[in-house]
């Protein structure tokens, strides 16, 4: 049981000592060894998951607990989630038509690049209204 805890042990230990070094720069020295027993547990909890999630995604899956179905298809399910393979769709003929210039529309549809014209915002009040309104705004 120690064997398998030995290196969770030593990494809640490096948590503990890293912790309690920075911590007792500033603080009292039981205020640092609190600290420091604080981030041991978390530092050996953290490295139990990160085990236990390696041991996840590197475990195989039980061949017998797949019954009869698996050995009509091992063939096929024994590469299956092992392997990343991308096969895409065949979309060049999509691509040369996206590439290749559209003929000319004779119905006049297109007319080619037309600016915008938006309208200017800009007022044609007096001046001296305006004026009066920018000294009345600036007076609250």
């Amino acid at each position: 049981m120690i064997g398998k805890l030995r290196i969770n042990l030593l990494i809640g230990a490096l948590g503990f000592i890293i912790t309690f070094l920075t911590s007792s720069i500033n603080n009292l020295f039981m205020t640092s060894v609190i600290r420091a027993l604080g981030a041991f547990a978390i530092w050996f909890v953290l490295a139990i998951v990160c085990k236990w999630v390696l041991s996840i995604m590197t475990s195989q899956p039980n061949d017998e607990s797949w019954g009869e179905k698996e050995a009509e298809s091992e063939l096929v399910s024994d590469q299956r989630g092992t392997r990343f393979d991308l096969t895409l769709p065949n979309d060049t003929e999509e691509l040369n038509d996206l590439l290749k210039p559209k003929p000319e529309s004779s119905n006049g549809g297109d007319l080619g690049f037309m600016p915008l014209n938006p309208p200017k915002l800009v007022s044609a009040q007096d001046p001296e209204q305006l004026a009066k309104a920018v000294r009345h705004l600036t007076e609250k």
